[in-house]
């Protein structure tokens, strides 16, 4: 099977999502290709940042989202000498949407997948996995892919890498990413939870064990931090250990509800970046050329902002169906410094934070950080817009409003 198409969008998360459906409004004629028959898989993030919250409203989908099941995050505290202090505030950033809304991300996926089928040249393929590129001499010109129909090529004048940090694309243009240390892997599972309540993104603290608890509807989702390269080592000795430890993290929580290691699936934490972006034809964005650490739950908010600004960039030139590798690089030279300082200072919260906990240090905060923002409590401001709103956020092209 052949068929062909302006833009070959490969991966529907919410970079890919989101780009096919600006694309879409300028209409250009799109095809997103998702391997999963659907979006329903818990591995995924769901904070919802304000710049995202923002973005929804100016395509036109704010009312829409809003009236998604949600909780609502728009501090964060922690206990610092004794006393509680406010560290993250998002109601002191004016905002429209001063806070995180913590939404499944399959039912924002859903959300945008209903956006984009009402445009004429949108098109999504589920149960789509893309095995390589065509190419035409060093030109990338579409991609190979299976099918439930059986093998296809889909050929494209652009073919854009949305598939995460183990990009299938990536690999197949032979771009190469350099890795960061990163000192922790993640141990995902669900912990029962009572309806209602508001909760905090601040992770539970404990010797050499860091928690983090994501509200969603009758569950908690846990991210449960250990040492990189521990996994076996601490299956090893037994569930009843695990659950002990569980239990003096969340001692509010049915811990018995872990009947099994099977229920505790292991995600290997990769922090890397591409060193360039694209090659001829083909253009990585999102976890595809930059996989973010989960500390600070920013990798759905970047991604997204790629996706916007690959879009302002490459519309016009799509529309010609003259896109160079000026055009490709022009989305680097926008899109790299934000991806680099966010980077960085997750970088710095991994050697200064989470490795010293680990290691089996004290997770106490410095009493001196507490009394800082204790005195002076607009500085809680900061690191709520570095999280919330981040370095260079975009704005939805004008073509794309509704």
């Amino acid at each position: 099977m052949t068929d062909s198409t302006t833009v070959a969008i490969v991966g529907g998360g919410p970079a890919g999502m989101v780009l096919g459906l600006i694309l879409a409004r300028a209409g250009i004629e799109v095809t997103v290709l998702e391997k999963h028959a659907d979006f329903l898989r818990d591995f995924r993030g769901d904070t919802v940042h304000p710049t995202t919250l923002r973005l929804l409203d100016e395509l036109g989908l704010g009312a829409r989202f809003a009236a998604l099941p949600q909780s609502k995050v728009d501090h964060a505290e922690l206990t610092v000498g004794g006393r509680s202090v406010t560290m993250v505030d998002f109601r002191r950033l004016r905002l429209t949407h001063p806070y995180v809304a913590m939404v499944p991300q399959w039912d924002l996926l859903n959300l945008l997948a209903d956006a984009g089928a009402v445009e004429p040249t949108y098109t999504l393929r589920m149960c789509h996995e893309v095995t390589g590129l065509l190419r035409s001499g060093a030109r990338t010109t579409g991609v190979t892919y299976t099918s439930p129909e059986g093998d296809g090529e889909l050929r494209a004048d652009l073919t854009v890498a949305c598939d995460g940090r183990w990009s299938t694309v990536r690999q197949s243009a032979g771009l190469t990413a350099r890795d960061f240390p990163v000192p922790f892997d993640v141990w995902w599972f669900r912990l029962p939870r009572e309806a209602g309540g508001q909760y905090t993104l601040i992770p539970r603290f404990g010797p050499g064990r860091v928690l983090i608890m994501i509200p969603r509807e009758g569950y908690f989702q846990i991210a449960y931090l250990i040492a990189k390269g521990s996994d076996q080592q601490l299956r090893a000795r037994g569930l009843d250990a695990f659950k002990a430890e569980l239990a003096e993290l969340v001692p509010e929580a049915d811990v018995d509800a872990v009947t099994s290691f099977d229920d505790v699936k292991f995600l290997d934490v990769r922090l890397n970046r591409l060193k360039r972006w694209h090659a001829d034809g083909v253009l990585c964005i999102g976890d595809a050329a930059h996989a973010m650490s989960p500390i600070g739950g920013v990798g759905i908010n970047v991604a997204v902002q790629d996706a916007v600004g690959a879009a302002t960039l490459l519309a016009e030139p799509l529309r010609r169906r003259a896109v160079t590798e000026r055009d490709l690089a022009a989305v680097r030279k926008r899109r790299l410094p934000p991806a680099a300082v966010t980077q960085a200072m997750q970088r710095v919260m991994h050697r200064q934070l989470v490795a010293p906990i680990l290691a089996g240090g004290t997770p106490d905060p410095p009493a001196l950080l507490g009394t800082v923002f204790q005195r002076l409590p607009f500085l809680s401001a900061i690191p709520a817009y570095l999280v919330g709103v981040g370095i260079r956020p975009e704005h939805a092209p004008d073509f794309a409003r509704r």
